[in-house]
């Protein structure tokens, strides 16, 4: 399979699949694509698998799209202003990403759902208990808020990060929460009441506009019913 990824505020993933090759998508992610591609509706691993799925913010049944008859075409666009980024995936290259992340991959990928160890990480860390982890051999492609910034932690180098902006990270990396010290911060600096700590060693993606602040900030701007 080859690809591009076209467009910075609104991006695209357009592949292009030799013949007989497959992707696999969520529902309604694909938007256009060569008429010889041909789908397939699954639950692509039965019901703990599609319950997984759900848990992790997708939907319980994927498209499997196969080019037949020669190269096909297909692309995959994303839903809110950000970025598209492609992932090699391979055993001992897992990636952990944002509930809601994925958006395609090869068909030898697997979408699963990953759950955080630690309750109070789940409770309190503000990524959930339930992440999406991503498995197998192939190209992931996955969508995350904003623009991305990456880094690289080393054995027991840890990063801080408000609540909604950690888009990815490897399975490496483990994940965990701080509490904001002082009551002064905790009532007055916007931040919340608690902070996820990245631990090292692994590579992180963090992104600059979790869809969850864009929602809390046009909140005060919503025309609301009023009764006479």
């Amino acid at each position: 399979m080859k690809y591009e990824i076209v467009g910075e505020t609104l991006p695209v993933v357009i592949c292009h699949l030799s013949n007989g090759e497959k992707i696999v998508c969520e529902s309604g992610a694909m938007a256009w694509m060569s008429p010889n591609m041909e789908r397939e509706t699954t639950s692509n691993g039965g019901f703990g698998k599609a319950l997984g799925r759900i848990f992790s913010g997708e939907h319980a049944f994927q498209n499997i799209y196969t080019a037949k008859n020669g190269e096909g075409t297909i692309a995959f666009a994303s839903s809110f202003p950000g970025s598209i980024r492609a992932f090699n995936i391979a055993p001992g290259q897992e990636m952990i990403f944002q509930k809601s992340a994925f958006l395609a991959a090869e068909g030898d990928v697997d979408l699963s759902v990953f759950f955080n160890k630690k309750v109070g990480t789940g409770l309190f860390g503000g990524e959930g208990f339930i992440l999406q982890k991503i498995s197998g051999q192939g190209v992931a492609f996955a969508e995350f808020d904003g623009h991305v910034v990456e880094y690289d932690l080393a054995e027991g180098q840890q990063m801080v990060v408000s609540t909604g902006h950690l888009a990815a990270m490897t399975a490496s990396c483990s994940i965990d929460i701080q509490s904001v010290s002082g009551v002064k911060n905790v009532l007055f600096g916007g931040e919340g009441f608690f902070n996820t700590v990245i631990t090292g060693p692994g590579h992180i993606w963090l992104q600059t506009m979790p869809i969850s602040s864009v929602a809390g900030a046009l909140i005060p701007y919503l025309p609301t019913s009023s009764s006479n």
